[in-house]
């Protein structure tokens, strides 16, 4: 992951509400501290964000409700114009792109899908999903045929001559994804996108993204305030409080080394064999005695703890390039299990 190609970097991005917040900002050094803000009955939206995200990756950003991600991610993606500092995408700069340049790199290069699906009433499934496509111009025949294969990815095909009306909410939103993948974008936006959704749809829902991820490998920013889901979609977390990212790190990091006391407030309740890795737990070097098997070091706890506490001896851990890297056994899972191992 480390060695992934940035696409797009955030340097000291700010995002100020109030009178004049430009001047404000400069005028305080670019750098305003919070009874800065207060004083000037200023508002930091977003307080000097520092982000490098990755190609391919799944980067998640949560917080609770007014910490500022769904601002933050207005302002990565432009939708809104942030107030200084400066914006990176696939290495160029583009805070001084002009609205015309924007647009174009919206409408080819970034998909968006959020909270509310916002289809259009009026038009099929097929029509909503190739929507995209006839803003850009695209003849008929070429879009619906690209429409059509997105809507076989997202698992609808059959129901392209569907209205919105007909279709559960589930599938409604399995729309507003295909048609943010019609463009087949290389930034992928997802604000809250199953938080409407009931458990069980929403569940489901998760299921199949990482299913998409899977076959499109996209490089996916993706808002959620529910640390059950990021864990289970991110390769890396960002928490943000009161405007600021606390911590940038893998839920198992978040987990076993929280930056602050905010991030282990928030971070406290979540079962550790959901996020710990048997990598975090394990005992260093393998063994050739009382073997029950191999596992990858990279597996969560979750997933084998019934296999591994079953079982009569010990399993040898490989890494991701196939060496043997520890082994672990029955003890060190009901540590986990019992909450007797929460740090590194």
């Amino acid at each position: 992951m480390t060695n992934r190609e940035i696409l797009l970097e955030s340097i000291n991005l700010w995002k100020i509400y109030g009178h004049n917040p430009e001047a404000f900002l400069q005028s305080h050094g670019n750098a305003p501290t919070g009874d800065d803000l207060r004083t000037n009955h200023m508002v930091g939206a977003v307080r000097d964000a520092n982000v490098q995200i990755r190609k391919g990756e799944i980067f998640v950003i949560m917080g609770l409700s007014g910490s500022g991600k769904s601002t933050l991610v207005r302002c990565l993606s432009r939708l809104i114009q942030p107030t200084g500092g400066q914006l990176i995408f696939d290495g160029e700069e583009i805070l001084g792109k002009t609205d015309k340049q924007l647009i174009e790199i919206r409408r080819k290069r970034m998909g968006m899908v959020f909270q509310h699906f916002a289809l259009l009433p009026h038009l099929t499934v097929l029509q909503n999903a190739a929507f995209p496509l006839e803003i850009q111009g695209i003849d008929r025949k070429a879009r619906e045929a690209r429409a059509r294969e997105v809507i076989e990815l997202v698992g609808l095909k059959g129901r392209e001559d569907h209205y919105p009306v007909q279709l559960s909410g589930g599938q409604q939103q399995r729309v507003g994804i295909a048609r943010s993948l019609v463009v087949e974008p290389d930034l992928w936006f997802l604000d809250e996108p199953f938080s409407a959704l009931d458990p069980l749809i929403r569940r489901e829902m998760q299921d199949e993204f990482l299913r998409l991820q899977g076959v499109l490998k996209k490089t996916i920013v993706f808002i959620t305030h529910d640390f059950d889901e990021a864990i289970r979609l991110a390769d890396r977390i960002a928490v943000m409080h009161y405007g600021e990212i606390v911590q940038i790190a893998s839920p198992e990091e978040l987990v076993l080394n929280p930056a602050d006391d905010y991030v282990e407030e928030f971070t406290r309740y979540i079962p550790r064999a959901k996020v710990l890795t048997l990598r975090s737990v394990m005992r260093a070097g393998a063994v050739d005695s009382n073997v029950a098997g191999e596992l990858p070091a990279s597996t969560r706890i979750e997933t084998v703890a019934d296999q591994i506490e079953r079982a009569s001896g010990v399993f040898n851990l490989r890494d991701d390039d196939g060496q043997l890297v520890g082994h672990i056994g029955r003890e060190e899972i009901i540590d986990v299990l019992v909450g007797r191992r929460v740090r590194a």
